[in-house]
C-alpha cells in the first residue's frame, strides 16, 4: 500500500518585514526547521514518497545559500521527492530552479517537475502526473492534460498542482491558475495533491490542499501540518492523516475592554497560552491605571514566553477613575490636566487621542514613581 507525504507552500526565503529583526530571522528560520520535520515524519512514517505542491521558494531571487539550504534540510529523507514551481516559483526559461540545478544543488532523490508530464515512480507503485505553472499566472486550467496522460494500469495516479479550485472563492474573483473541482473524477485520479491554499482543505474525499508547514498569517485555517496519504491500491479512496510541523503558532486577537473582568479574562487567556506563539492583540475601549499596570506587567511576561508578542492600544484609552487621581494626589493644575487628556482621548481624532493616551500614561507613571518612594521611605528607622 503506498504511501504519500504530501506538502506545499514552503515559501522560503520569505522574510518578515513587520516584525523586530531577531524576531524575523527566527521566524524565517523556523521555515528550514519545518523541512527537516518534514524529512523525519516520511521517515517514521515510512513514506514512499514526498510531493511538494508548489512554492518552494519565495521569490525567483532568493539567494543562492538558500536554495543550498533547502536541499540540505531534505537529507533527512533518503526517498524520492518530487517538487512542482508554483506561482511564486514558476518554471520560467531562467528561475530559481535553473540557478539549482546549475549551482548541482539538486540530490538524486529529487524529481524537478519542471515540465508538464508523468514522472514515474515505478518502485514506489505511483505515477505523479504533473501541472508545473510555467508563469506566475494563467487562466486556463493546467489539470485538464491530466485527462489524456496515460499511466501504467498497476500504478496509482497521483496528481500534483498549484492553484485555486474553482468555486471556493467569490464568484466576483477572478482567480488565477484555475483548477476544476472534478479533477480527480475527470483523470481518473487516485489522489490529487494541491498547494496555493495555506491551510489545510479537504475539497473531496481525493483532492486536498496540504497548507504551509509553517504558519506564516494569522488565519484560522489549520496552517502548519503535512499529510500522510495511505492508498490501498488504484481505485481505492485515501486515508489522509493530519501531522503537525508548525513550530510557532500564531495567534491574532481583536478585544474590547469594557469593564475589569474582560481584562481579567484577556489576561488569563494570554497566560493559558501555550509557548512559544506569534501574538498580535489590538485593544479598544477603556482601562483605569490599575488595568493598566496589570496589562503592561501581563506583556512583559508574555514577551519573554513566546517568540512575538504585538499589542496594539492605540483605541485603547486610558481612564484614571477617581480614586486613581485621588491617589496620585493630583489636585490643582495636575488634576486639570489630567481631565483634560482624559477628555482628548474621547474627543479627538485617532491621532490625537492617541497621543493624548500616551501623555496621560507618561504623566500618571511619574506621579507614581513619586509617591511610591515616598511610602517606601515612610518606615525606615522604625522598629
Amino acid at each position: 500500500m503506498p504511501r504519500i507525504l504530501h506538502t506545499a507552500d514552503w515559501q522560503m526565503g520569505r522574510y518578515y518585514s513587520r516584525f523586530d529583526n531577531d524576531d524575523a530571522v527566527a521566524l524565517a528560520e523556523a521555515r528550514f526547521t519545518a523541512i527537516e520535520r518534514l524529512a523525519q515524519l516520511a521517515r517514521d512514517e515510512r513514506c514512499d514518497a514526498v510531493l511538494v505542491a508548489g512554492d518552494v521558494f519565495d521569490a525567483q531571487t532568493v539567494a543562492d545559500r538558500t536554495i543550498r539550504r533547502v536541499f540540505n534540510a531534505m537529507s533527512g529523507f533518503s526517498g524520492p521527492w518530487v517538487m512542482l514551481p508554483g506561482n511564486h516559483d514558476a518554471a520560467l526559461a531562467e528561475s530559481v530552479w535553473t540557478r539549482a540545478r546549475r549551482l548541482n544543488a539538486v540530490p538524486d532523490n529529487v524529481h524537478l517537475a519542471l515540465e508538464p508530464g508523468v514522472v514515474d515512480l515505478k518502485a514506489q507503485g505511483l505515477a505523479v502526473l504533473a501541472a508545473p505553472l510555467t508563469q506566475r499566472h494563467t487562466h486556463s486550467d493546467l489539470t485538464e492534460n491530466f485527462d489524456h496522460l496515460e499511466t501504467s494500469p498497476e500504478l496509482l495516479r497521483v496528481g500534483l498542482a498549484h492553484g485555486s479550485v474553482q468555486g471556493l472563492l467569490a464568484e466576483d474573483i477572478d482567480s488565477a491558475n484555475p483548477i476544476a473541482a472534478d479533477r480527480a473524477a475527470q483523470a481518473n485520479l487516485d489522489y490529487l495533491a494541491l498547494g496555493d491554499w495555506h491551510g489545510v482543505k479537504q475539497i473531496n474525499a481525493r483532492t486536498w490542499y496540504s497548507g504551509t508547514p509553517e504558519p506564516e498569517r494569522f488565519r484560522n485555517n489549520e496552517a502548519g501540518v503535512a499529510l500522510v496519504v495511505d492508498i490501498a491500491g488504484p481505485g481505492a479512496e485515501p486515508d489522509v492523516s493530519r501531522h503537525r510541523i508548525g513550530q510557532f503558532e500564531w495567534v491574532q486577537w481583536r478585544e474590547h475592554l469594557s469593564v475589569a473582568t474582560d481584562l481579567d479574562e484577556l489576561l488569563q487567556r494570554l497566560e493559558e497560552l501555550p509557548a512559544p506563539a506569534v501574538v498580535d492583540i489590538r485593544l479598544s475601549g477603556e482601562v483605569d491605571l490599575a488595568g493598566e499596570q496589570k496589562l503592561l506587567h501581563a506583556l512583559s511576561v508574555a514577551e519573554a514566553r513566546h517568540r512575538s508578542v504585538q499589542c496594539d492600544r492605540s483605541q485603547l484609552a486610558l481612564q484614571p477613575t477617581d480614586e486613581d487621581i485621588a491617589e496620585l494626589n493630583a489636585d490643582g493644575y495636575l488634576g486639570e490636566v489630567i481631565g483634560e487628556l482624559r477628555e482628548q482621548q474621547e474627543n479627538a481624532d485617532d491621532e490625537k487621542a492617541a497621543t493624548s493616551r500616551d501623555a496621560l500614561a507618561i504623566l500618571t507613571s511619574l506621579l507614581r514613581d513619586r509617591i511610591e518612594p515616598a511610602s517606601g521611605n515612610a518606615g525606615e528607622g522604625q522598629p
